[in-house]
């Protein structure tokens, strides 16, 4: 005997299981576990960027996006300062790594400030919240109906009558409501929040609610999906520019708050951005850290009953950034920061990072958009896997510019074994576990270990998941872990 494979069984010589493809399988392909206990391939996709995208040919300020589940749809708001600084919404359509825009709509017809949005699931409805310079800068909110590449709006409605400014939206997705943080010049810059209810075009209010009682901005908030909470990250100008977080819980059309935590014992003004990944129930928040050369800075916050704690910051960008914004890809499941990286000439950068306990690491930085940007705004598009970064274009003429992000991805984590033949899609086939032997490999080397690479094949090249030791040339021993 030149192997020990000779004396092998034919077969798998060992553990297997019996599963139903998701898609079809090739004799030898390492497989994953799906959450409807069917096997997919082992497969990664690579990080791309597309090309550049203008949607407004004119300066902008303010802008933000989101996505619409229910049109397939981007939707980004934006302060058009080509036309009065009017309050204006675009609709965009991913296919691949471009975007195509509908015709700009006004929804306001002044000078509007601090546009933002956020979709709605339970109506299918946009909610924009705005400063309207046209009434007394009263914070106000409007609903749009995606159709097509367009959109429409319904009536302004007033939720504050006084000036607001930095408002964020939120839609709890468990009491179906939508929630408005803003700072309330009319009562001392008050960090401040209202419940607001969707209904055909229009929404309604409950009563404003003060979570900070000290001048609060700029200011961020996300849903905790898995407690069911709103938090909400600002900056304290009452403690010395502290970055802050606080939860809040909607009953009815009513909000209240837990106590203040502290996330960052340094000033963090300029901006912040709070995001909910959802595949780890973790709170990542991003903003400037100022007592660390202002620079772009991520921590994981954990949120239990009304309160909320952090772990250590990590730094994603070892230079001052700002207009600092984030997107979760539960494709990917990675969070994905978009922001202007002064050290490089003010590009347009992301940052990939991956929540692990309470920690989160981060790939190296990308250029998005080789020349000064603002304003930067990334939302992902659920049903093409895709995130989509809007932003002022300062190096075309300050034009609204979107571009369209492939995140890198792979689904090797899910990896428990290797067919034993070729299975067709939908078709029943068996694999080799984890603690068998599989004889349906190629081109091994006797005694190494072998790794399951992101893209499906095993190499010697180590990852967080190893397959085995080869036995023989077609032959590997997969370990238990």
């Amino acid at each position: 005997m030149s192997n020990l494979s000779d004396l092998l069984p034919s077969g798998a010589g060992g553990k297997s299981f019996d599963f139903v493809a998701s898609g079809t399988l090739a004799n030898g392909q390492t497989v994953g576990l799906t959450s409807d206990g069917k096997v997919e391939a082992i497969a990664g996709v690579t990080q791309a960027i597309g090309s550049a995208s203008v949607f407004e040919s004119a300066t902008i300020s303010y802008v933000s996006a989101t996505f619409d589940s229910a049109n397939n749809k981007i939707v980004i708001v934006y302060r058009d300062d080509g036309n009065s600084g009017h309050g204006t919404a675009v609709v965009g359509t991913v296919s691949g790594t471009s975007i195509s825009f509908g015709s700009p709509v006004v929804f306001e017809s002044a000078s509007s400030f601090y546009t933002a949005l956020a979709f709605d699931s339970n109506s299918n409805k946009i909610v924009v919240a705005y400063r309207d310079e046209g009434n007394s800068n009263y914070g106000t909110a409007i609903i749009g109906t995606v159709s097509g590449t367009s959109i429409s709006f319904g009536s302004p409605v007033v939720f504050e009558t006084a000036n607001a400014g930095y408002e964020t939206v939120i839609f709890d997705s468990n009491s179906n409501k939508i929630v408005i943080a803003y700072r309330d010049e009319g009562n001392s810059s008050y960090g401040t929040a209202i419940v607001g209810t969707v209904s055909g075009t229009s929404i309604s209010f409950g009563s404003a609610v003060v979570f900070n009682t000290a001048t609060t901005s700029p200011i961020s908030g996300t849903f905790d999906s898995n407690l069911n909470k709103v938090v909400i990250a600002y900056v304290d100008s009452g403690n010395s520019n502290y970055g802050t977080a606080i939860v809040g819980t909607v009953s009815g059309t009513s909000i209240s708050f837990g106590s203040e935590v502290v996330y960052e014992s340094a000033n963090t003004n300029g901006s912040v951005s709070a995001v909910f990944d959802s595949s780890n129930n973790k709170v990542v928040i991003v903003y400037p850290d100022n007592g660390n050369s202002s620079y772009g800075t991520a921590i994981v916050g954990t949120v239990s009953g009304t309160s909320i704690s952090f772990g250590s910051p990590t730094v994603f960008e070892s230079a001052y950034a700002y207009d600092i914004s984030a997107t979760f890809d539960s494709n990917a499941n990675k969070v994905v920061v978009a922001y202007t990286d002064v050290g490089n000439s003010s590009n347009g950068t992301l940052a990939v990072g991956t929540v692990s306990g309470t920690s989160i690491s981060f790939s190296s930085p990308s250029v998005f958009e080789s020349a000064s940007t603002e304003y930067s705004s990334p939302t992902f598009d659920s049903n093409l896997n895709k995130v989509v970064i809007a932003y002022k274009d300062s190096g075309n003429s300050g034009y609204g510019t979107g571009v369209v992000c492939q995140i890198g991805s792979t689904n090797v984590t899910s990896f428990v074994g290797i067919t034993e033949a070729a299975i067709s899609d939908t078709a029943t086939g068996t694999v080799t576990l984890q603690g068998g032997i599989n004889t349906k490999v190629t081109g091994l080397t006797i005694g190494s270990t072998y790794y399951v690479q992101d893209n499906g094949t095993l190499g010697t090249g180590s990852t967080s998941i190893v397959a085995g030791e080869a036995l023989s040339a077609t032959s590997i021993n997969l370990v238990n872990t």
